[in-house]
């Protein structure tokens, strides 16, 4: 009986385990293009589980948590302008009470960088809250590198 007893109360705690896994919609990569001897590329991917969706960097105040980007600092590069998004598809969210920019499947955000040598490590993260339609979790951040030769 004992063994009957503890053999259910493993299978519970495996099958409870398994639900409790973390849920991650958003996969992310990062490449780079160098332009020429001065100037790259960074190109920061978001895969986007099917259902689900991250915010634009441009979310006003009051609104969801924008996706955003924080470059290290280093001297063998210096970021040229802001980091580019496409243009998000836009919808009315009532419980914020304002239209947002979102994204759905895949985005590819880009970051301009001059070259102080022929070549650079690019180091950063990304900071985003992915949602559905019916939950959104708690934001997350992606740290990366990606070296320019």
């Amino acid at each position: 009986m004992k063994k009957l007893v503890l053999l259910i109360t493993a299978v519970i705690f495996a099958v409870t385990g398994a639900f409790a896994q973390i849920h991650k919609p958003v996969k992310w990569t990062v490449a780079s293009k160098k332009l020429n001897s001065k100037e790259a590329i960074v190109y920061v991917k978001g895969t986007i589980q099917n259902g689900w969706h991250i915010y634009s960097q441009n979310v006003k105040d009051g609104g969801p948590i924008p996706t955003s980007f924080n470059f290290a600092k280093a001297a063998d590069y210096a970021l040229v302008g802001k980091t580019a998004e496409p243009k998000p598809k836009v919808k009315h969210e009532e419980v914020f009470k304002m239209d947002v920019g979102y994204f759905t499947n895949e985005v590819i955000f880009q970051q301009k960088v001059k070259l102080n040598k022929g070549t650079a490590t690019v180091k950063g993260t990304v900071e985003w809250q992915a949602c559905d339609a019916s939950q959104c979790l708690p934001p997350d951040e992606y740290a990366f590198a990606v070296t320019i030769k």
